[in-house]
């Protein structure tokens, strides 16, 4: 296959996503609870994660039919968890929209993101014949851990002292986990053996730390109206992403200072953004960050050594180059 058939292939399969998350929630009442959930679904998104539980289980020799319910669950938790994200963010724009407590209220929103992880559940178990143990402990412990990791996350806020080997830790759990669960919950559903859902397992832990040590590249050099959000916006926020710790290790002198300031004043104001980038380039951060992004693509790519087909390789690769550039 080529990469426009893989390309075809991928938005056959977002589109009978999309598709079932609009049935999913038709029907149902009250609106009060219901049309929120509508709004958050209805500000797009990739579907990455659906499309990584249909692939992994196309990879072990399954039928892409098995996993549509289980797919549509993966992109209601992955939303539950950006509508409470985005709370104690305070966020004011997801994907270029309003956030949805900003549009709505708080309560509005957290009960939104309840309702969006109860129906997750819900879809889950149409799917589950013959391995809900199974099925249903992957998800939950992909689940656990991403609150571990939005917890660390929200720990980085008051710690001065935050080191790489931590945040790697924390973007394990907070977004590799789920890429992770993904590839676990296709592969178990599509019939692998335990060394075919080892594969893509670590092709998911592998491509999700990537994947967020490209979100993190992208605050700071993407497109605003691409990225669908604020550019700079971790740093006026004053986050702990990759580039900033890496940069706070690497630097001296006047430049050292202007970081630690970020962490005194709790972020920085928006027109210097331009000034942390500029010495973001100078101290290389940008190149690091590239490099590690590279390596964490390219261990994803080895572990599916072990699949049978070529196919299902070359997919996961294309895949694996999307991920990282964000699927138009």
């Amino acid at each position: 296959m080529n990469p426009e058939s893989f390309s075809f292939l991928y938005e056959r399969e977002r589109k009978k996503v999309e598709k079932i998350l609009v049935e999913a929630f038709k029907d149902r009442k009250p609106d009060s609870l219901y049309k929120p959930v509508k709004y958050i679904l209805s500000t797009g998104g990739k579907r990455l994660r659906p499309l990584l539980v249909i692939f992994s289980t196309k990879a072990v020799g399954g039928n892409f039919s098995v996993v549509y319910n289980a797919s549509v669950a993966v992109e209601l938790l992955h939303n539950f968890t950006l509508v409470h994200d985005d709370i104690m963010d305070n966020a004011d724009k997801r994907r270029g929209m309003l956030t949805l407590h900003k549009k709505y209220d708080d309560s509005t929103a957290i009960l939104a993101g309840d309702g969006l992880l109860s129906v997750a559940y819900e879809y889950l178990l149409k799917d589950c014949n013959g391995k809900t143990k199974e099925v249903i402990s992957a998800f939950t412990k992909g689940l656990i851990e991403v609150c571990e990791g939005q917890s660390l996350d929200k720990d980085f806020e008051t710690t001065d002292n935050v080191t790489i080997d931590k945040y790697k830790l924390m973007i394990m759990k907070k977004t590799a986990a789920m890429f992770e669960m993904c590839c676990t919950v296709g592969a178990l559903l599509g019939g692998g053996s335990p060394k075919e859902i080892k594969a893509v397992s670590l092709f998911g832990k592998n491509i999700g730390i990537a994947f967020q040590i490209q979100d993190d590249l992208l605050d700071i050099s993407g497109d605003e109206k691409k990225f669908g959000k604020k550019v700079g916006g971790d740093l006026i926020e004053g986050k702990k992403t990759f580039l900033f710790i890496k940069a706070l290790s690497k630097a001296k002198g006047n430049d050292k200072k202007k970081l630690i300031k970020v962490i005194k004043n709790n972020g920085i104001k928006p027109q210097k953004v331009n000034m942390y980038k500029h010495l973001y380039e100078k101290l290389g951060v940008i190149e690091n960050a590239k490099a590690e992004i590279k390596f964490y693509t390219n261990r994803a790519l080895r572990s599916l050594k072990t699949l049978k087909k070529e196919d299902d390789k070359e997919i996961f690769s294309w895949l694996a180059n999307s991920l990282i550039k964000r699927i138009k």
